[in-house]
């Protein structure tokens, strides 16, 4: 498609949880929103090949339980190396690619993906790059979802503060990009967290009691 923000088709922790907007919700929700670099494969900095693409432990096999489960997987995700000129849609689309054929070799499948190719430094602000609402707003209406009954999951504060704006419930799990920052703002936003993608997904389905921070 050729608007933005785009869409294409196609050691555990233990979960510390916090009281969140969507944490009310008791059915399972109509779809998980997934951060794609960080959280399901590895974070390579500005992904422009086939080549560096490496599923996360565990990644697989989230979404295929969110599958399984009757939910909608969509990844949700910023591509500013596009707007940065480090590499183009054209790289873009079979990184994509490729990163579904590995999920669907493990029987995995997302649903769709929708992603952003700005940065405010090169081409001022967007009203699609995450923490923004586009993106999200546009699935939601592609699919005809509530709002107050999403997930999000992501390893950066960004990719679940969402959840603060629209509703839903947002999930932020632990990785190497992780930083302190992310961890504070989702303490002062009340967001659950998690210590792993399967952590996040257990959750999800209800599988793990909430548990209030001290």
């Amino acid at each position: 498609m050729a608007r933005h923000a785009q869409r294409t088709t196609s050691g555990r922790c233990r979960a510390h949880h916090g009281r969140s907007q969507g944490a009310s919700v008791t059915r399972l929700p109509d779809a998980v929103f997934f951060d794609r670099d960080g959280t399901l494969m590895e974070d390579a900095h500005y992904i422009k090949s086939p080549k560096q693409v490496r599923l996360l432990p565990g990644a697989a096999r989230a979404v295929k339980r969110i599958n399984d489960a009757g939910i909608r997987a969509i990844v949700v995700t910023n591509q500013s190396g596009i707007d940065r000129g480090i590499f183009t849609v054209e790289d873009y689309e079979p990184v994509k690619a490729h990163f579904e054929e590995l999920l669907r070799a493990d029987g995995a499948r997302i649903d769709a993906s929708y992603y952003c190719p700005h940065h405010p430094d090169f081409t001022g602000a967007c009203n699609c790059r995450k923490p923004a609402t586009k993106m999200f707003e546009d699935a939601m209406r592609d699919f005809g979802l509530k709002p107050s009954n999403v997930a999000y999951v992501g390893d950066r504060w960004r990719d679940v503060a969402v959840s603060r704006q629209l509703g839903g419930r947002g999930i932020m799990i632990s990785s190497p990009m992780t930083n302190d920052e992310d961890r504070t703002r989702a303490r002062a936003d009340e967001i659950e967290t998690a210590g792993s993608i399967t952590d996040a997904v257990d959750m999800v389905l209800g599988l793990t009691a909430a548990n209030k921070r001290a």
